[in-house]
């Protein structure tokens, strides 16, 4: 049901339409009126978002104090992929500026499809040795 927009994203390129099908299972769809927050800072990652409607604000705080804007995304935005991978908190707060639906996988089922369909995790490997490998070209 959700594997064509799962399919735009980054992470997920290169997945088939049947891995696309053991995650999408998972998707759950979740409305946001304007003012809430849906990723806070400082706290632990429990999903991935994907806007679907709305436009959301993103921030970033330094340690020393100063707030820096990411800047604002909407439809097709995707948020908070890293935390389906690791367990650390949050590096940015996002909040809703209108009403916003996102499409949002929690970080326990995906792990669970990956434990269903193993061979998600060795596509994820790739796209993510693909992302240190252009870090490492930018830092040339």
């Amino acid at each position: 049901m959700y594997e064509d927009m799962l399919a735009q994203v980054p992470l997920f390129q290169g997945l088939s339409r049947r891995e696309l099908q053991v995650l999408s299972v998972n998707c759950r769809e979740r409305d946001y009126p304007a003012g809430a927050i849906l990723l806070r800072q400082g706290e632990t990652g429990v999903g991935l978002f994907i806007i679907t409607a709305g436009s959301v604000h993103v921030t970033q705080t330094a340690p020393d104090g100063n707030a820096r804007d990411l800047g604002d995304f909407g439809r097709g935005a995707v948020l908070g992929e890293m935390s389906l991978l690791d367990d650390m908190p949050r590096t940015a707060t996002a909040i809703a500026t209108e009403d916003t639906r996102a499409l949002v996988i929690p970080v326990w089922d995906f792990r669970a499809a990956l434990r269903e369909a193993p061979e998600i995790s060795i596509k994820l490997l790739g796209v993510l040795s693909q992302r240190l490998r252009a870090i490492e070209r930018q830092q040339q």
